[in-house]
C-alpha cells in the first residue's frame, strides 16, 4: 500500500497493530480507573467504546505521522545508529 509516495509494509504494520493494541489496553485501564468508586457498575459498553477509540485513534496517528520518520516504520521519531 502506498499513500504519498510511502510504501506501508509488513513492518509498518506489525508495529502499528501493535501499537494500537497497546493504546487500546491502556484506554481500557483508564475507563477502569476513571470509575474507580463505581468500578463494579461500569457498563461493558464504556470498556468496549474506549477500546475502539484508543485503537482508531492510534492506527490514524500512525499512518499521519509516516512521513515524518522512517521508511516502512510508523514512529514519528528517526532511528539512530550508535
Amino acid at each position: 500500500m502506498t499513500i504519498q509516495g510511502r510504501t506501508f509494509g509488513r513492518n509498518f504494520w506489525r508495529q502499528t497493530i501493535e501499537r494500537a493494541v497497546k493504546t487500546a489496553a491502556q484506554a481500557v485501564a483508564l475507563a477502569i480507573g476513571g470509575d474507580v468508586a463505581n468500578v463494579l457498575h461500569v457498563s461493558p459498553g464504556v470498556f468496549g467504546s474506549a477500546a475502539v477509540g484508543g485503537f482508531v485513534l492510534s492506527l490514524v496517528t500512525s499512518i499521519a505521522t509516516a512521513p515524518v520518520g522512517q521508511p516502512d516504520d510508523p514512529s514519528a521519531v528517526a532511528k539512530t545508529t550508535p
